[in-house]
């Protein structure tokens, strides 16, 4: 479920609280050849099943970049904030690949609200990302997301 605020500074109180989980998605091997063409980034272990299936991880796995694009699918997800004219994506910190995402996989992201502060004109936000794998103890990525919101 989403969680809902009413405007960007209802962020202050949830500092350091679990804000939730997105939907579980399933990484096809359509989706990371498709990375694959976006990218340019070809590598065997990616798009080569054949060989993949021999490899390291004994099948394909999903590209660490596309681990993390996937935040940004399931982000929205988790947060929702209302009573902005905007939402913008400022960055990130600290972007870890702990584990691989075999095709396959289920994974979903889940968050916790690091920090908020107000910047000028809007409030900036840490959101800590860790994209799970269904299964496994350790995650596929781990990102601080850095958003800001600006009040309608």
């Amino acid at each position: 479920m989403t969680q809902i605020f009413a405007n960007p500074f209802e962020l202050f109180a949830y500092v350091a609280s679990e804000l939730g989980h997105s939907d579980w998605l399933t990484v096809e091997q359509a989706r990371i050849d498709q990375f694959a063409e976006a990218t340019g980034d070809h590598q065997w272990i990616h798009v080569d099943p054949v060989r993949a299936a021999s490899g390291p991880f004994g099948t394909c796995i999903a590209h660490g970049y596309l681990t993390l694009a996937l935040v940004n699918l399931f982000l929205p997800q988790i947060v929702e904030v209302r009573g902005i004219s905007m939402g913008v994506n400022y960055g990130c910190e600290r972007v870890r690949f702990p584990n691989v995402v075999k095709v396959g996989s289920r994974v979903r992201g889940s968050a916790r609200l690091v920090a908020v502060e107000e910047v000028k004109g809007g409030v900036q936000a840490t959101i800590r990302v860790s994209v799970e794998i269904d299964g496994e103890e350790r995650p596929g990525c781990v990102v601080d997301t850095i958003s800001r919101y600006y009040p309608s």
